[in-house]
């Protein structure tokens, strides 16, 4: 994952991205999600990234304690401890 780029993983099925266009930057043009992340132990970033190519290569995670819907269009992945939002969007994003 390259440190400016917003791509997260690229698969078959899906590319993950820490956000979709300018909307989720804030106003210091930066992703509050990804930086969580990138504050997180490597053990935990591991973990979160199992799960997106996990989503980005096969298009679903059956194990709603790792992907669930949270309604409203509302998704969310949950390497335990943590927990991000996830979106779906135009072009399998």
């Amino acid at each position: 994952m390259d440190e400016k780029s917003c791509t997260i993983y690229t698969g078959e099925k899906f590319t993950l991205e820490w956000y979709y266009e300018e909307w989720y930057y804030d106003k210091f043009g930066k992703s509050v999600a990804k930086e969580f992340y990138q504050n997180t132990s490597t053990e935990l970033q591991k973990k979160f990234l199992v799960l997106a190519r996990r989503m980005g290569d096969f298009g679903r995670i059956f194990d709603k304690t790792k992907f669930r819907n949270e309604e409203d269009g509302i998704y969310a992945f949950n390497p335990q401890p943590d927990r991000y939002l996830a979106f779906f969007a135009i072009g399998k994003k």
